[in-house]
């Protein structure tokens, strides 16, 4: 059975450390602490007392002065691992935990994961190739020495590097290692352990060129895990769950996030509020609890995207250059399908075809392989479709040798009704409004990845009014804007009334209208 060695690296916060030493070790599992030398002895010291009786805790024998960014944190980690292989001769696996983190299933469980697979649980990516790093320095972490701080001596930093580039004095990366990157909260073998500390007396070369290398806890263990351990036996991704905002900064945890996190397939959780009191009193009573049954639904991420995103919709200052630069046409005319359901759409552009002989394009904005001729290349990725959104429509008015053009759209995609509704193109509007089941709006929540497959009936139901005003949101926005030319199919309306706003947006007799609605059962689920 696995018997699991918790590294802890911690800088703050005495009696959460004490607390979370007890709660970890509990369940027979162990625990080396490298406690920050930055840190006041005081502090340690304490640590060192109120742990003298628990005999499942070890500490490193030398504290390291950490900072940010640097080395130092791989040495007290390497430190720490020390400790933990000379008193734990029977543990199993070694598990990198920093003093924010929480157990977010019991041991009973943890236990359960590691045994079923013989693998080791590190983030490990190519560095060149992934686009692991998003923002900042990339190539150059690597390709030049870096001695000082960058939140401790900015100035000094950034100089030395810029003296580096201009004198040329780029080094040469350890030619038999391809170097990873990931995330430092890893879980490793008690074998791949012994061997990177094997690696690590034997290659002073490798160290060397670590020791230099900016935020080199997100390359050390990455790489040479990957280079010491077959891939067959390596599962890159972490067992603790973290996000990210947009600015890079780690998400937060509170009181009321006891439920989602439990929910996740992870073992640990990063951050938790200090402030998070009854958080933090539930997940230390869960580690060591027995006979727990967990619903894994996993859908945090996507989850804290969508309603974050809610309060971030705003409009562009000015056009994109190349749209100001670009026009559909005057006389040509812009027939746009909008329903959240595609099906539905879908349905009633393929008779709108045959009836009218009119060009169609499904949903090009929102499916990327919506069917278009070649144009070039701008209609190869949705990214493109959206930047070059006007050029794009344009072109399919050339290709088609047409001045009217049906499209089919997504209600949320509102920038781009705006941006088309300020064209000299004369634009058509027809949203078709669907009634949505409670199941209808459940299978929306999984498909955009809000719930998963084991999601609770009980976080369902919490979860189905906010996506229900959303999908409203979404349809009043439009009919708020003020839009010439919007014509409504309604679901509730009678088929006479339909019809009536049928042939106004295409411009043609009810009677055609009719026999365009009767011979498709358009709101069909």
């Amino acid at each position: 059975m696995a018997k699991i060695a918790y590294i802890l690296l911690c800088h703050k916060d005495p009696a959460a450390v004490v607390q979370q030493a007890r709660r970890l070790t509990a369940a027979g599992d162990v625990m080396a602490i490298h406690f920050d030398a930055n840190a006041a002895q005081a502090d340690y010291d304490r640590i060192r007392s109120d742990l003298s009786d628990t005999p499942n805790v070890t500490f490193a024998a030398r504290r390291v002065r950490c900072g940010w960014g640097e080395w130092s944190l791989v040495q007290a980690t390497l430190n720490a691992i020390q400790a933990a292989l000379d008193a734990f001769p029977d543990a199993t696996h070694f598990y990198m935990l920093s003093g924010d983190c929480m157990a977010i299933k019991t041991a009973e469980y943890a236990h359960r994961v590691l045994d079923a697979h013989d693998r080791d649980y590190i983030e490990s990516f190519d560095f060149f190739e992934s686009g692991w790093i998003k923002t900042g320095m990339k190539a150059d972490r690597l390709t030049y020495r870096h001695y000082f701080n960058e939140r401790a001596n900015k100035r000094l930093f950034y100089a030395s590097h810029a003296i580096q580039k201009r004198l040329g004095l780029q080094r040469k990366i350890p030619a038999d290692l391809r170097i990873q990157i990931g995330s430092q909260w890893w879980c490793l073998r008690r074998r791949t352990v012994e061997w990177i500390m094997d690696f690590v007396a034997k290659r002073r070369d490798v160290v060397r060129f670590f020791r230099t290398t900016w935020i080199p806890d997100e390359t050390f263990f990455q790489t040479l895990v990957r280079h010491l351990v077959p891939e067959t036996e390596i599962e890159t991704r972490t067992l603790t769950f973290l996000m990210f905002s947009d600015y890079g900064m780690p998400i937060t945890f509170y009181n009321d996030h006891y439920d989602l996190l439990l929910a996740q397939d992870f073992l640990f959780a990063r951050k938790i509020s200090p402030q998070a009191s009854d958080l933090k009193k539930r997940l230390g009573r869960l580690y060591a609890a027995r006979d727990v049954e967990f619903q894994i639904s996993n859908e945090g991420r996507n989850l804290f995207e969508f309603l974050t995103g809610r309060g971030r919709v705003g409009r562009r200052f000015a056009p994109r250059f190349w749209e100001t630069e670009s026009s559909l046409g005057r006389e040509r005319e812009l027939m746009i399908v909008i329903c959240k359901k595609w099906h539905v759409a879908k349905r009633l552009v393929e008779q709108l075809r045959k009836a009218t002989n009119l060009p169609a394009v499904d949903y090009l904005f929102n499916e990327s392989d919506t069917r278009l001729p070649d144009l070039g290349g701008i209609q190869t990725t949705l990214e493109k479709r959206h930047r070059h959104r006007r050029s794009l429509v344009r072109m399919l008015f050339e290709y088609y040798d047409s001045n009217r053009m049906i499209l089919c759209l997504d209600p949320s995609n509102f920038d781009l009704l705006t941006d088309f509704a300020a064209d000299r193109a004369e634009l058509r509007l027809l949203e078709i409004d669907c009634q949505f089941s409670d199941s209808y709006l459940a299978g929306h929540a999984r498909r955009v990845g809000l719930a998963g497959q084991q999601t609770s009936a009980e976080a369902l139901a919490r979860l189905l009014p906010t996506v229900r005003n959303d999908l409203m949101h979404e349809s009043d926005r439009i009919r708020d804007a003020g839009f010439a030319n919007l014509y409504l199919l309604r679901e509730t309306d009678t088929p006479d009334r339909n019809a009536e706003q049928l042939a106004g947006f295409i411009g043609a007799s009810h009677e055609t209208a009719q026999t365009i609605l009767n011979d498709i059962h358009l709101f069909a689920d």
